[in-house]
């Protein structure tokens, strides 16, 4: 095997320790906006079931 400094070991398990937590934030990240994204959308659904009724007993 070919002797190196040990910095230069550090600086590749740093590279490789960033880029897993990069991978593991973006995931978390990603799964954060989905559950806000759910979350609006269910409030959109009941404004439209909402508005819905009401044009409903409008017109009756």
């Amino acid at each position: 095997m070919v002797t190196l400094p040990i910095w230069i070991y550090l600086v590749v398990a740093g590279i490789f320790f960033s880029g897993f937590m990069a991978i593991r934030a973006a995931q978390h990240d990603k799964q954060v906006d989905d559950s806000f994204i759910e979350k609006e959308g269910q409030v959109f659904i009941e404004r439209m079931q909402v508005e819905k009724e009401r044009r409903n007993s409008d017109s009756i």
